[in-house]
């Protein structure tokens, strides 16, 4: 009787599947792939990232409506400023703009604060009122608080042009206009009302011991 060995047989049982295996490879149907042409292809669809950022439009852009005002802000009313360079000056709110910011002014001739935008999230309302008869800021805009672009400047120009010290701002004429006709007016209502021009020039602050949460503004 001869030995059985069943190593070599599991060996020659697998080399028979593979066998099948390539055969059955060798007379399936071939499939070539046809390209209609050689060139390479244009943008991030093509086979590599294009050299520059190509900026893809993801949807119609949404429409961005100015915010609502508070309530308790209408034309007329006190504000304290709470951010900026005039912080804890009292200012009049004179409209809001188009851009959703509010136009106001200390007036100029009593506190120093200028016609300018503020952010109603930066200001405190407070009870007080000031009469705005005879104030006129219809032809005020948003327009009118933007700043001149600076002309580009290419090679040894532009070099010189970062170290050298910034420009100072300059008030146009037609601000200085508005500016002077809006104060002429408020500060005549203003002084109609006993100490109001002395409660529009002093600067809010608070100390130690006050509680701005238990305060009436």
């Amino acid at each position: 009787l001869s030995q059985f060995d069943p190593i070599s047989s599991v060996f020659e049982l697998k080399m028979a599947r593979g066998h099948k295996v390539l055969k059955l490879r060798a007379q399936a149907k071939k499939v070539t792939l046809k390209y209609e042409t050689t060139a390479p292809t244009v943008g991030a669809v093509g086979k590599y990232y294009p050299a520059d950022d190509i900026v893809q439009k993801k949807g119609p852009t949404p429409v961005r409506n100015a915010p609502k005002v508070r309530a308790s802000i209408v034309p007329g009313t006190v504000l304290i400023l709470l951010a900026g360079r005039f912080r804890g000056k009292r200012v009049v709110c004179l409209k809001k703009l188009d851009s959703g910011l509010l136009l106001v002014s200390g007036p100029y001739s009593i506190n120093g604060v200028p016609l300018r935008r503020v952010n109603q999230k930066y200001v405190i309302a407070t009870s007080t009122s000031v009469s705005l008869d005879g104030v006129d800021v219809s032809k005020i805009s948003d327009a009118m608080f933007k700043r001149e672009a600076a002309a580009e400047k290419d090679g040894e120009e532009a070099l010189f042009a970062a170290g050298a010290a910034a420009k100072p701002t300059v008030t146009s004429p037609e601000r200085k206009a508005a500016q002077t006709a809006v104060d002429a007016k408020l500060k005549a209502n203003i002084d109609k009302v006993q100490l109001l021009g002395a409660y529009m020039a002093a600067k809010f602050t608070l100390s130690k011991s006050d509680k701005p949460h238990m305060m009436k503004f």
